[in-house]
């Protein structure tokens, strides 16, 4: 079944937070919002799984016992043990007991949080606090799990253990839908949703985002932006030119993810960098 947004526009006092915006979410997928602070992110998961109300648009979604759910802040109890946060889970959801035993050793073990289930939520580090909020948002089998930046501020190891429970839950037929900054990251999705001001510049799956890119791109080297549509990769720069024309000096060169993304943010009138 699929979940997601379709055309939804968000009014948050007098700011438009989305203006119609769609974004699917297919059970045993991964579908990632990308953007910038104040891109709409928040705001998409949130009226994703029923937090705020949109005035134009259809959201399709489970029953709220079926999802799970893990908001940019922490998402656990800092005066609750992990296990005691757990457990409070599947008492909220009236998880039997030998399901939740059985449950909370699974995901016990695959966060690496078996030995520290004793420890406080206030005591774990952040990526040790993000795995438990995950853990808690599938303890109770949901079938919508969305996860808002849950690897920003995060260390290198614990963002990988992260991303495999993510990919665990999609193999397992949950639909997942993942905000974040890491424009590496959304390159992991099955679907991608690149906003900025709450408006949708680009969607698809990366491969589609990538052969969309329209002109040409360049690399160059400068001691300043070469031209108005470049950007800083590494020690040179990037240079698009949507006339497929590139400025001399240019070496024509192929485009990632990155790039795509940089691409649809220039063309839609976004700063270079």
């Amino acid at each position: 079944m699929s979940y997601g947004l379709e055309e939804v526009s968000v009014r948050l006092g007098r700011r438009t937070a989305l203006e119609g915006v769609s974004l699917p979410v297919d059970r045993g997928h991964v579908s990632v919002v990308v953007g910038g602070d104040g891109a709409g992110k928040s705001t998409s998961l949130a009226a994703l799984v029923g937090l705020v109300v949109p005035v134009s648009g259809v959201v399709r979604r489970p029953r709220k016992d079926e999802i799970g759910y893990v908001p940019a802040t922490a998402g656990l109890y800092g005066d609750l043990t992990v296990e005691e946060n757990l457990d409070f889970i599947a008492q909220v959801f009236g998880m039997a007991p030998a399901e939740r035993d059985a449950r909370m050793r699974e995901l016990l073990e695959q966060t690496s949080l078996s030995d520290a289930r004793r420890r406080l939520g206030s005591a774990l580090s952040g990526g040790m606090q993000r795995k438990l909020a995950v853990a808690m948002a599938l303890l109770h089998g949901p079938k919508l799990l969305a996860l808002d930046e849950p690897t920003t501020g995060v260390d290198p190891v614990s963002r990988v253990d992260l991303w495999r429970l993510v990919s665990r839950a999609a193999a397992s037929g949950v639909a997942v839908a993942v905000s974040t900054t890491y424009v590496n990251e959304a390159a992991r999705g099955s679907s991608v949703v690149l906003l900025s001001s709450g408006r949708c510049l680009a969607s698809g799956s990366p491969e589609v985002i990538l052969r969309s890119i329209p002109g040409a791109l360049g690399t160059m080297e400068a001691s300043s932006p070469p031209t108005d549509r470049s950007w800083r990769r590494g020690a040179s720069w990037r240079v698009w030119a949507p006339d497929g024309v590139l400025p001399e000096g240019a070496e024509a060169t192929s485009a990632d993810f990155e790039d795509a993304v940089v691409v649809a943010e220039v063309a839609a009138g976004g700063a270079s960098t």
